[in-house]
């Protein structure tokens, strides 16, 4: 299953049965001037709350010309896939975070239904072909303790929009037999929000908020 939706809107069912995909987003602090984060959500449900969507595969997100991605101060330094799966985020440089958030799954297991909320990392990942390139990080406990590894890029995207983003989801497998796991909703910020940053002045480590 995909969604593609520009940011701060709602994609409905096109036809009875589908599910319905809606997305929020809004800048904290709304201050011309100031850093701000970008604070965005969106939730994927079927009429019925005993029903779970389809695996979500991939995601596009358009976003607004002024965003301003590239000039953010965000992603100085980049993580990569091996280093995520070997040691999580805190492997990472702290100069690649980008964002945090979480995501609640969910799995039906015969006539049990299961929902786990799970911490979500946005990193700066290398670029491809010349675009920005991102890494989501997720860690799960139940029905399984897995990590879960997802890329995104920047890409350009038709007028008015500033650019999109593509986002792969994997296959989350989880018990032998069972169906894999369904994304209900993401929240997530991109911005300095409980980002924190080093830069070495005149031989001493500083910490700083990046402008956002």
């Amino acid at each position: 299953m995909g969604a593609c939706l520009p940011l701060g809107g709602w994609l409905a069912a096109a036809a009875s049965g589908a599910p319905v995909v809606r997305l929020s987003a809004e800048f904290d602090p709304y201050t011309l001037g100031q850093r701000t984060t970008l604070d965005f959500s969106f939730f994927i449900r079927y009429s019925s709350l005993a029903e779970f969507p389809p695996p979500l595969t991939q995601i596009q997100l358009r976003y607004p010309a002024y965003l301003g991605i590239a000039l953010s101060g965000l992603g100085l330094e980049n993580c990569s896939a091996a280093t995520l799966e070997a040691s999580g985020p805190a492997g990472c440089p702290s100069n690649s975070v980008m964002g945090y958030g979480a995501a609640l799954t969910g799995i039906v297991l015969g006539t049990t239904t299961i929902t786990e909320e799970a911490p979500v990392t946005i990193l700066r990942a290398p670029s491809e072909r010349g675009h920005l390139g991102l890494l989501f990080f997720s860690e799960g406990t139940t029905p399984v303790n897995t990590r879960i590894i997802f890329p995104g890029v920047l890409l350009p995207a038709p007028n008015p929009f500033g650019g999109q983003v593509n986002i792969d989801v994997p296959l989350v497998p989880t018990l032998p037999g069972a169906p894999y796991i369904s994304v209900l909703e993401l929240h997530a910020t991109v911005g300095p929000r409980r980002v924190v940053y080093y830069e070495r002045v005149r031989g001493r480590l500083l910490a700083y908020k990046p402008r956002g």
